[in-house]
């Protein structure tokens, strides 16, 4: 277990590197002056040119400079944005955790709907229940996250009326950000009546959090049937009905707790796909998360903000990543052995 820690934290801090590289090296590939693109600021005379060039190390080689700007990244020294001239590292505090909040949201419901619909279509494989529950989960599938979201906006927001359109909660409610999780900050909001915040947080949760959670609700019921008719079909199934156990019995004991186990490797490739639709919704319904904030960077060309938002964003994945491998791991000991043989 040492060694596969070990591993896993070469592999992090390799990624870390090479991901930092590449956000280091986005200050020389925005289009423009480095020195304005890094600063904001458009010198009028060499000297102010040679004082800023000294300020961020603009004057030694890029080792030198990526060193520097590791020391940075480090102490959480990010710069500053151009937009709001607040610290970087403050507006990725305020940001990143609404784009989590959706993804977590979505993983939830995905999680909820997706295994019990695609065990109960694996359990009647091959029926005409089956099969619709399959050709809806490959048009949920088939939908773009954009075109959903739109749609649910026109049909639930402008036609019925029974959402919000944007935000994240109502303005009538002032909830200062202490965690970052809307539902949690209002537990911890004073002088507001918690219930109907909460309640009006929920709404305005509701339509990104369905028009991200459908693809990947699709996507788990499709991964769920297919490994419980993989499990259904093994020679321990089929040892239990003979000994006479029952249909519940044989569910519980044998096929879910088996099928499971090939699906949960799977969640980390759907919690890079959620995070990249949350921060696609995120510029439809207007949520204040680290997609929106970086869309808004790109109009306002703050290249400071797009390095560290990128970097931000990259680091989340990676780290998410590898500690649900890692999870995987540590409840699914046999793979590290399967995986020996098939090398």
């Amino acid at each position: 277990m040492i060694r596969i820690l070990l591993r896993y934290i070469i592999l992090f801090v390799l990624t870390l590197l090479v991901l930092a590289g590449l956000s280091f090296s986005l200050a020389y590939l925005f289009p423009g002056d480095v020195l304005a693109n890094l600063t904001g600021i458009t010198a009028q005379n060499e000297m102010q040119r040679a004082a800023l060039a000294q300020q961020f190390h603009l004057d030694s080689g890029y080792i030198v400079q990526f060193y520097h700007y590791l020391k940075n990244l480090l102490t959480g020294n990010w710069g500053y944005s151009f937009i709001s001239g607040m610290p970087l590292s403050e507006e990725v505090r305020l940001a990143l955790p609404a784009t989590i909040e959706l993804a977590t949201y979505a993983m939830l419901l995905a999680i909820v709907i997706g295994i019990p619909v695609g065990c109960y279509a694996g359990l009647r494989s091959y029926t005409a229940a089956d099969y619709t529950i399959n050709s809806a989960s490959m048009i949920g599938y088939s939908f773009p996250v954009f075109w959903l979201a739109l749609l649910f906006i026109l049909m639930f927001s402008l036609e019925w009326n029974i959402a919000p359109l944007s935000g994240r909660i109502s303005l009538l409610f002032e909830v200062p950000p202490k965690t970052g999780f809307i539902l949690i900050d209002i537990l911890f909001a004073d002088n507001i009546n918690r219930l109907l915040a909460f309640r009006d947080a929920l709404h305005h949760l509701m339509l990104p959090t369905l028009a991200i959670s459908v693809i990947s609700i699709a996507s788990m019921v499709r991964i769920t049937r297919r490994s419980v008719i993989e499990v259904k079909n093994k020679p321990f199934v089929a040892a239990a009905r003979t000994r006479g156990l029952s249909q519940g019995q044989i569910f519980y004991r044998h096929i879910l707790r088996n099928a499971l186990l090939p699906i949960l490797p799977l969640m980390a490739i759907q919690i890079t796909t959620l995070i990249t639709n949350a921060m696609i919704v995120e510029t439809l319904f207007s949520w204040p998360g680290i997609g929106n904030w970086l869309i808004q960077a790109i109009y306002q060309r703050d290249y400071p903000a797009l390095r560290i938002g990128m970097l931000a964003v990259a680091f989340m994945v990676v780290t998410l990543t590898i500690l649900i491998d890692l999870f995987n791991r540590v409840i699914d000991p046999s793979r590290e052995k399967y995986e020996r043989v098939a090398v």
